[in-house]
């Protein structure tokens, strides 16, 4: 059961790293389009930091 809800927890890591992903990507094509709200702005950086410090935690992890 234990492996299980494991499995489970990193699922919902990964569909939230690619929903952020592709929210970032929206960001950036309206970005290109016109200037971004400040909600916008700070949820464009907040991606961006995200996915970076999932991907350097994940590193990390591995490593360990």
């Amino acid at each position: 059961m234990e492996t299980l809800l494991e499995q489970l927890h990193e699922l919902s890591i990964l569909l939230l790293l690619l929903s952020s992903f592709f929210y970032y990507r929206h960001l950036k094509k309206i970005k290109r389009e016109r200037k971004l709200t400040p909600f916008e702005f700070t949820m464009y950086i907040t991606t961006q930091l995200a996915c970076l410090l999932w991907g350097f935690t994940m590193l990390i992890y591995i490593i360990k």
